[in-house]
């Protein structure tokens, strides 16, 4: 017992898991026309958005979540927020458009981390952010993904600010989508994902890089990322254990000693 109190008394630590409290996390979704692909059951974008749903619940209460859409164009349809039922009506509502600007959907959501770190303040130092992108197809406003608003500048943007882009490549190699065409029929259009460029965002940004190309495999990709992202791992007192331990054997040798004294002549 005694030996147990001395181990205690010393303050050993461990690692810890904790919910974070102070966190903003931007859900940046590709909202092209070829989401419409049904290679994924029932469409990429129906499955997307089941997916993020059951991301924005899992979060932990801490974490401030935001939401920006991108096609040719990127919006912010939430500010980050506590309010995990604003964020899930927006994921209902999105639309598809045309084109896709990689780039601006990750410009936009670093600037809303930025609004949000300006408005909270009174801090040393900004809230931890990181940014979750889901695409399914290569950047193609503008050409090149190194151009000023191109998405690899924008990763080494977000490097540079300290907030990984985490990306999922969604989708198979074999989605089509069927565009109307001026003369009244309709273009099948090849929409295989494009794996090369996400990854290389997710590099150079310090972030993670996934691939999903059914529902299950989506929501286990968040899965992880919640794990990510919702804790962090601390240094912690571990002295409580020893201490019980410590009580428990003590107890059970004055007990043991009263039993036998008592059979003594």
């Amino acid at each position: 017992g005694l030996l147990l109190f001395t181990v205690a008394l010393a303050g050993p630590t461990k690692d810890q898991r904790i919910p974070r409290n102070r966190a903003t996390v931007m859900l940046v979704i590709d909202v092209s026309l070829s989401m419409e692909a049904t290679d994924v059951k029932p469409s990429r974008l129906v499955a997307a958005q089941t997916a993020a749903k059951a991301f924005a619940d899992g979060l932990t209460p801490g974490i401030n979540l935001g939401l920006v859409a991108f096609a040719g164009t990127a919006s912010v349809l939430v500010s980050p927020t506590a309010n995990r039922g604003e964020t899930k009506a927006a994921i209902d509502q999105l639309k598809l458009s045309e084109r896709t600007a990689t780039g601006e959907g990750i410009f936009t959501a670093l600037q809303s981390i930025e609004t949000l770190g300006a408005v909270i303040g009174g801090a040393d130092e900004p809230p931890p952010a990181r940014i979750v992108m889901m695409s399914d197809g290569k950047q193609t406003v503008p050409e090149s993904p190194d151009d000023p608003r191109g998405g690899y500048t924008a990763a080494r943007e977000a490097e540079a600010k300290g907030i990984p882009v985490s990306t999922i490549s969604f989708g198979t190699k074999y989605g089509v989508v069927e565009i109307p065409d001026p003369a009244g029929g309709t273009d099948r259009v090849d929409v295989g994902v494009d794996d090369p460029s996400l990854r290389e965002i997710a590099n150079l940004s310090g972030g993670s890089f996934f691939t999903a190309s059914s529902l299950d495999e989506l929501t286990k990709v968040f899965d992880t990322l919640e794990e990510q992202i919702g804790y962090e791992t601390t240094r912690g007192d571990a002295s409580r254990p020893w201490l019980i331990l410590g009580v428990l054997v003590t107890t059970a040798g004055l007990v043991t000693a009263l039993v036998l004294r008592q059979r003594l002549p």
